[in-house]
């Protein structure tokens, strides 16, 4: 999977925490979650700097033998934010790469974004289990694999908060069937186009998505399309890649590409485009 971290443009948030999460509207909640997994990137002290001018006091990074996340806080809501993966750290690149299942709390997931979640999960249970606020996770690619286990492990574990939402961007599957319909949290899962990791590992392994998919097409609108209309929006999208000498499979992954998209949805809402709320738990 690409590093999220490609994109030179600012780290900045475009929203200033100054309530709950929870009054946000879910699209530009969407957009300061993938701003949020961007900054995930970036070297931890200006990651705290950006952090507390958007009005989150408390920030926290982890690392452990590669695994990368941050804890953020703030009077009103507790993040977990999972970090993507870096091409240079091969710790990283064997979660990618291995693709075998192997039993969960329910079922069973990838065995490589297990092994990475087993590495932090300890350190993130200690930061959670005595939280009373609304708990909220999120990832792009590697960390967004990272964020569906951990906040699966915060539902089916003993700590009481439960997670309040799952925010993930360019998503992989992670787990078969019997595990997404235990582990039923309200995910919004954006994908843009051929977006190739959110295509792997394949359904034939027996892999499954979770939560509702927030689909933007070729030409970064969110909409409903299925079948062959899928199939042929994203044959367009290729064509579109291959014409500006990108290939898309690729180039549609980058989190401040779908910064950019979600971004435009907002603005779009904004001046008044209709928007349908997401079934965001998922029950298939």
């Amino acid at each position: 999977m690409t590093s999220g971290n490609a994109s030179t443009s600012s780290p900045g948030l475009s929203r200033i925490l100054d309530g709950p999460l929870s009054s946000v509207h879910w699209i530009e909640l969407s957009l300061f979650f993938a701003e949020v997994s961007r900054l995930a990137y970036f070297p931890s002290d200006m990651v705290t700097h950006v952090a507390n001018a958007a009005g989150i006091t408390e920030v926290t990074y982890l690392d452990r033998d590669g695994a990368q996340a941050y804890v953020f806080g703030n009077a009103d809501d507790m993040l977990i934010v999972c970090r993507g993966t870096e091409p240079h750290e091969w710790n990283d690149l064997k979660a990618d790469a291995n693709a075998l299942t192997v039993l969960a709390e329910v079922g069973r997931i990838h065995c490589g974004f297990k092994r990475e979640v087993d590495d932090l999960w300890p350190i993130i249970e200690q930061h959670i289990k005595e939280n009373q606020r609304p708990v909220w996770f999120t990832g792009h690619s590697l960390g967004a694999a990272m964020a569906t286990i951990c906040a699966g492990r915060c539902k089916l574990s003993s700590i009481p908060s439960n997670p309040k939402s799952l925010f993930t961007f360019g998503c992989p599957r992670v787990g078969n069937r019997t595990y997404i319909r235990a582990v039923n949290i309200p995910h919004y899962r954006w994908v843009h186009n051929n977006d190739i990791v959110t295509r792997i590992p394949p359904k034939w392994l027996g892999y499954k998505h979770s939560g509702f998919e927030l689909y933007l097409d070729s030409d970064g609108q969110l909409r409903d399309v299925y079948s062959w209309q899928r199939s042929r929006d994203r044959f367009r999208g290729l064509c579109i890649g291959l014409f500006r000498g990108n290939l898309d499979y690729f180039s549609d992954h980058p989190i401040a590409t779908y910064i950019e998209r979600i971004r435009a949805c907002w603005f779009a809402y904004q001046k008044g485009k209709f928007f349908r709320k997401p079934r965001v738990v998922s029950t298939d």
